[in-house]
């Protein structure tokens, strides 16, 4: 894959247990061409937690990507007029942001930036990671799967028995998906087993 000449919004929401995964995908959209924008949401860019710093995701971000992210809702609402970009990753998606963007509501810079990508008839590829995507989450995600220029990361239940409702993307799937999206398709299969613990 090459995505020289292409510009890729990576939108971090706050599944924190999950940015260990998906910095080494921002770092290999880079080195296939990419110009990687980083759009962070409020808890990313606030929150510190057993899995890091807020201060320290975001030295991570900048020395990958070499951008300054966009933070707020007025830096995000250009992407549309505009038309910053080729392809809009939010990844990882969190329940509650999966349960806004199924809804509407853009009251965040990376919904904002959803948002205005859809305007322009451009992709948004999502990566869930949440523990209710299959509980009151599921009709949310249900509303997303047919949407027009919504496409999806392969997902799977990652841990069945523990957390029966929980959904993670392949992180690692990320450039094929983002390469799919931008030739208007989704990657198959999209139901993936992620893992398997023993039954109890």
């Amino acid at each position: 894959m090459n995505f020289s000449g292409k510009t890729i919004g990576f939108g971090m929401t706050g599944s924190h247990c999950t940015h260990e995964e998906v910095l080494p995908q921002m770092e290999r959209l880079v080195s296939m061409g990419a110009r990687v924008v980083p759009i962070l949401s409020h808890t990313v860019q606030t929150v510190d937690s057993k899995f890091g710093e807020a201060a320290q995701w975001l030295r991570q971000i900048r020395s990958i990507t070499g951008e300054e992210p966009i933070t707020s809702v007025p830096e995000a609402e250009p992407i549309g007029p505009k038309k910053l970009l080729d392809c809009m990753l939010i990844a990882p998606c969190t329940g509650n942001s999966l349960a806004r963007l199924a809804n509407a509501l853009t009251d965040g810079p990376v919904l904002m930036a959803a948002k205005a990508q859809m305007r322009n008839r451009r992709p948004v590829v999502v990566a869930i990671s949440t523990n209710d995507a299959l509980g009151l989450n599921a009709s949310n995600l249900a509303r997303l799967l047919p949407a027009k220029y919504i496409y999806f990361v392969p997902f799977g239940q990652d841990n069945p028995f523990a957390k029966p409702n929980s959904l993670v993307a392949e992180m690692d799937r990320i450039p094929d998906a983002v390469d799919a999206a931008m030739r208007g398709e989704q990657i198959q299969p999209l139901i993936v087993e992620k893992y398997r613990a023993p039954a109890p």
